[in-house]
């Protein structure tokens, strides 16, 4: 199953773009945005308005998300995969919003801060839907955690005393693993996009967004067959 690194990749990417297009905005890693918008404060910088709208809209989203799979789940088998097309939407959305208003110099001006939280919102669906939907798989945004359990589980790998519990932990590093190095991969990438192509970096988002959408249903539709 790919869907989950694909949607690492977007993750880290989305996040770079947004940090570096919009005055040091967290997109997809929200509770950032307390450091940020303390220094923000601090050097007088702008950005403050969108860093301290991130979590409610982020949190409000993640609700609303919920809410409406669990209303959906009963009468329809493809919530997941409407999610992750809602996503999609909301990228493309991002993209045209930066493309139009941007390069942003000022991140407190309307354009800057609607761009801003409409990729917040992109990402919190990303958040709520791989919780709900993906949740045997390590998170595909926030990656402090899964670094911390590799480590954990590195140093389980040395104590271990039988060759069961050492394969079991080797299959579970390699996958976080997997994950962290591919959401880095995405963040060299967002960097590298938006020095070359400023605000049209924006455009890769639905591209990846499209294609983890397209990868599921596959994936469904296949399942679906075996059934």
């Amino acid at each position: 199953m790919i869907v989950p690194f694909l949607l690492s990749l977007t993750a880290g990417y989305v996040d770079t773009a947004g940090f570096l297009a919009l005055q040091g905005l967290f997109t997809a890693h929200v509770t950032g945005n307390f450091v940020t918008f303390g220094a923000s404060l601090v050097l007088g910088t702008s950005g403050a308005v969108a860093k301290l709208l991130a979590l409610p809209i982020f949190c409000a989203v993640v609700m609303a998300v919920r809410l409406l799979s669990s209303a959906l789940t009963p009468r329809w088998r493809f919530v997941f995969e409407a999610m992750l097309g809602l996503k999609v939407l909301l990228l493309i959305v991002g993209a045209g919003l930066a493309i139009k208003f941007g390069p942003f110099q000022n991140g407190d001006s309307l354009q800057a801060v609607t761009t801003g939280m409409v990729l917040v919102a992109a990402m919190a669906i990303q958040n709520a839907a791989h919780r709900v939907y993906l949740g045997s798989v390590p998170p595909s945004t926030l990656m402090t955690g899964t670094t911390t359990q590799i480590m954990i589980d590195v140093a389980d790998m040395m104590y271990a005393r039988d060759k069961a519990s050492t394969d079991q932990i080797k299959a579970r590093v390699a996958m976080m693993s997997k994950n962290v190095i591919i959401f880095a991969l995405g963040c060299a990438a967002a960097a590298l996009s938006y020095a070359h192509y400023n605000v049209w970096c924006f455009l890769v988002p639905p591209v990846l967004g499209g294609f983890s959408l397209l990868v599921r249903l596959r994936e469904s539709t296949k399942k679906e067959e075996r059934i």
